[in-house]
């Protein structure tokens, strides 16, 4: 039998549930499409952009548990959901935000001296083999949360003009590429596993409050909004360090 042979035991549900899976997460790229057509309108509404990059995150952030618990891997393995999912990722949490960054002018000029460094250091991430220890529930490096940084960006630029965004950006470019653990939230080690989701699902809502107040968002809500970032940050080093091995 071929290796990407269906078992013979699989029934028809079984496979459908895992095709299923698959179509979900390359619905994606259905948030993407969208998102691109509205950057390309003379006066893009980023609301609705921002909004659709969350459809795009809760996509991603929910195929994962479906795929394990339909095991997509045993039921429909002549296709690569990794791969799936890693083309979507890039177009929804790299290219795309970026995109927006450089569009909306909240980098300094020339914006592409900027770009185009994330989105090749998010290139190497994205094609790095090692960039997921899902044994141990970590990323390597920044895992491209660029969605989020943009969002940032746009409140940044309107408190403080664009020249602290060009810093984030080149900062975080750097963790891109550099040998850093952050914790892969759906494969985070026990007991911080349910913390760590229930924290990004209340920060994932006061994003989207942020998101219908833009630009002029609240300066205590983007405080208390910032919280979670640090909690996770400061929790992936104090995890990774408690880790053996590379």
């Amino acid at each position: 039998m071929s290796m990407v042979d269906v078992e013979p035991r699989a029934t028809a549900g079984q496979r459908f549930r895992a095709y299923a899976v698959h179509v979900y997460t390359a619905c994606g790229v259905g948030f993407a499409f969208l998102a691109a057509a509205e950057m390309c309108r003379p006066r893009p509404d980023v609301r609705l952009v921002f909004l659709l990059f969350a459809g795009a995150t809760l996509v991603d952030a929910t195929d994962g548990p479906f795929a394990r618990m339909w095991q997509v891997k045993r039921f429909a393995p002549n296709i690569d959901g990794r791969k799936i999912d890693d083309i979507v990722d890039y177009l929804t949490f790299t290219f795309l935000p970026l995109l927006l960054v450089w569009r909306m002018e909240w980098v300094p000029e020339p914006g592409a001296a900027w770009i185009i460094p994330a989105l090749i250091a998010s290139l190497f991430g994205f094609a790095n083999e090692d960039a997921k220890d899902e044994e141990g529930g970590f990323f390597l490096g920044f895992p491209s949360y660029w969605n989020v940084v943009a969002l940032y960006a746009g409140i940044a630029y309107h408190f403080h003009g664009p020249m602290l965004n060009g810093v984030l950006l080149l900062i975080l470019t750097v963790l891109t590429i550099a040998p850093v653990k952050f914790i892969y939230p759906n494969l985070a080690p026990r007991p911080w596993r349910i913390p760590v989701l229930a924290g990004a699902f209340v920060w994932l809502g006061v994003l989207i409050v942020m998101t219908y107040q833009f630009p002029h968002v609240s300066g205590w809500l983007v405080l208390v909004s910032l919280s979670y970032p640090i909690f996770y940050t400061v929790l992936s080093a104090y995890l990774a360090r408690r880790r053996p091995g590379p």
